[in-house]
Parts: C-alpha cells; structure tokens; sequence
C-alpha cells in the first residue's frame, strides 16, 4: 500500500462518487485510475465502452456469468 496526498476537491468528490456505488474512498480512487490507464493505452474506445468492459470483468471474476451454448 502506498500513501499519496489528494486535493481535497477530489477527495470530496471520491468519497461522494464511493457512496453512490458502495465503494471504499480507495476503492473508487481505483477504479478511476483504471479507467484513465485503459482511456490512455486506448484512445480509440468510448468511456462508455471501457466502463462497460469493467463492470464485465468485475462481474466475470465474481462468477456471475453463464456459460453460452452454441447450437
């Protein structure tokens, strides 16, 4: 774990942000960070995809998919 200092505006805005989607202050610092790493390696890809592909990910590590079935 590393420390790092926030402007209090974005810290403000963290913790609003981390209450509306029941995350930890760091947890929703996290996931921004990952946002702007992908948005950054990948200019091409809207911010609607790479939140989509997010949310995806999270809820494929949770187990919370099926498996599809070719006919």
């Amino acid at each position: 774990m590393t420390h790092i200092n926030l402007s209090e505006s974005l810290a403000k805005a963290a913790l609003a942000q981390a209450e509306l989607h029941h995350r930890s202050i760091d947890k929703q610092i996290d996931h921004w960070a990952k946002i702007g790493k992908i948005a950054e390696e990948n200019p091409d890809l809207s911010f609607e995809f790479v939140q989509t592909l997010l949310k995806a990910r999270e809820e494929a590590l949770s187990g919370q998919t099926e498996p599809y079935l070719f006919d």
